[in-house]
């Protein structure tokens, strides 16, 4: 184990010497934690010391590990930056030393801590013999992208809440720090909404699911479903918390709302379909089924939003506005008359109309609506952020209009995308991205100006669980891929063609071993273990290189 296996990569990393040296964790090993750093003192102490069978006693003297707030690491390295020091170049009287910009830079400091003492500080207990020692090093580390997102859609397949949680500690061993949420879709309604019980009672279950690619012939004909009550989601996001990840919900609007119009049909196009035929979802696809543009409708969403934002601190919050048919609204005569009203030219103009309304009502209540890059067209809510997943062009015209974006492109970073060429890869969806296209990619496109570059907030990859049906799935298709996207994300790398792939993979021998010991079902570098294969099941893959746009 060396410094050069850290993942992401930081800035610097220097041994003392000509030769790294080692300095050991032992029963005399204290915890000093500063003001401001208690939620890191209080995961040492729960993570490593389950690890490595030490206590980390209060303490301070010379086998001490310090959390410290530092104004000098805030002035170079910002709120996320910070030094650790195991040499005692920092201070003589500690044998090591995190300063912390701010609570989450001493936190970030704490990961790069447990992947310095070797795999074995991944695991649950002390294994016989485990290694506690930490090379001679001195790190200087702070992020690219303030914006370092997973999305985890819960809809298509529901994961248990040990399993979100499960998923935010994977997240923090990677120093990523949003969670997107995705809630609601046509396949299941995942949050307790108080006021409108259906939404769950009706909305969190459907009757089989689609087995594959929607042109698959099989199903699974076992009921779907389930929900996290409110005490859940305040569970998850206090967790989160801790870990200084920020949870952005996901409520789609005005498609992707079947689920909703299953348990409340007076929420569909009534006039031109028959609402109280229709179930939750149990095939993939795009959904004709959409809410309707009325004042009922609205004041519904409302409070669900009431509800959600009660649980959810986040400033951003994503109303979807994505992959929205305007059939129905072309058939209605109630959607016809409210665009006469609202003096609109057309049913995009009135998906904006929706889009806007939400914005003005999440910016009263001090918050900022953020969509997927549809929300384009009719014209951009003022104040609203884009997620662009269709490609970069989206993500380019909101940034140039001065609107924030955030870089999701389902061309390089949707993990539900095959990882290999070949049959043995599972339900295999999309254009083959490799662990190292994804260390190749680039959140800011060339050619964008300084002004509008400002604007990139960060980049997310999306994890859509169509062909996923439980964690073990979950696990194969994000992993080892994450590892990748997490040092796009959060390091200073050079243009894609200069990054040193080689090195990187260099450093996943280590970080391997680190997934092991975590219990992550990766797919392996040789490719998926029979278990995790799944001959005969139709996929949709495509061929050739993905396109850029």
């Amino acid at each position: 184990m060396t410094d050069t296996d850290l993942i992401p990569a930081p800035l610097s990393a220097e041994c003392r010497g000509s030769a790294p040296g080692y300095a050991s964790l032992d029963e005399r090993t204290t915890l000093d934690a500063g003001a401001g750093t208690e939620s890191t003192a209080r995961w040492l102490r729960a993570t490593l010391g389950a690890a490595t069978g030490l206590p980390f006693a209060d303490g301070t003297g010379p086998h001490a590990v310090r959390l410290r707030i530092s104004e000098d690491v805030a002035r170079e390295h910002g709120p996320e930056g910070y030094r650790l020091s195991t040499d005692g170049s920092v201070a003589a009287d500690a044998a090591v030393v995190i300063e912390g910009g701010g609570p989450a830079g001493v936190f970030w400091g704490a990961q790069t801590l447990r992947q310095l003492l070797g795999p074995d500080a991944y695991r649950r207990a002390p294994v016989t013999g485990g290694d506690r020692g930490l090379p001679l090093v001195t790190v200087e580390d702070s992020p690219r992208f303030g914006w370092r997102g997973l999305l985890l859609d819960v809809s298509r397949h529901f994961l248990p809440k040990a399993d979100v949680l499960r998923q935010l500690d994977l997240l923090a061993a990677h120093k990523l720090n949003v969670f997107h949420f995705h809630l609601t879709d046509d396949q299941g309604w995942r949050i307790e909404i108080k006021r409108h019980p259906r939404l769950t009672e009706v909305g969190s279950w459907r009757a089989r699911t689609k087995w594959g690619h929607r042109a698959s012939p099989l199903w699974t004909e076992a009921p779907h479903g389930g929900f996290y009550t409110q005490d859940d989601i305040r569970e998850i996001v206090a967790y989160a918390a801790e870990r200084h990840i920020t949870v952005v919900p996901e409520i789609d609007l005005p498609g992707h709302a079947q689920a909703a119009i299953a348990a409340y049909p007076e929420l569909g196009n009534t006039d031109v379909v028959d609402t109280t035929t229709l179930t939750v979802w149990d095939t993939w696809g795009v959904n004709p089924n959409v809410l309707a543009p009325t004042e009922a409708v609205l004041r519904f969403y409302e409070g669900v939003f009431e509800e959600v934002l009660d649980l959810f601190p986040s400033t951003f919050v994503h109303v979807g506005g994505d992959e929205c048919p305007k059939d129905q609204w072309k058939a209605s005569p109630t959607a016809q008359a409210r665009i006469q009203e609202l003096g609109l030219a057309d049913e995009d103009e009135l998906q904006s109309w929706f889009i806007r309304h939400f914005d003005g009502w999440l910016a009263v209540r001090g918050r900022r609506l953020i969509g997927w890059d549809e929300i384009l067209e009719g014209g951009l809510a003022e104040g609203a952020a884009v997620s662009s997943w269709r490609g970069y062009a989206g993500g380019i015209t909101a940034a140039e209009a001065g609107h924030d974006v955030v870089m999701c492109p389902e061309q390089q970073v949707y993990l539900d995308h095959r990882q290999a060429p070949g049959e043995d890869e599972p339900m295999p969806i999309g254009y083959v991205r490799t662990l190292e296209d994804v260390y190749r990619f680039e959140p800011v496109p060339p050619g964008l100006s300084p002004e509008a570059a400002a604007h990139i907030l960060g980049t997310q990859a999306n994890v859509w669980t169509e062909v996923m049906e439980n964690r073990a799935r979950v696990d194969y298709q994000v992993f080892p891929r994450l590892a990748a996207f997490a040092e796009v994300a959060w390091s200073a790398l050079p243009a894609p063609d200069a990054r040193d792939y080689a090195g990187f993979e260099r450093r996943m021998d280590t970080h391997y071993r680190r997934l092991d010991a975590l219990g992550v079902d990766y797919r392996p570098p040789t490719g998926p273990h029979p278990r995790q294969r799944r001959p005969g099941v139709v996929g949709r893959p495509l061929e050739g290189t993905p396109p850029i746009v």
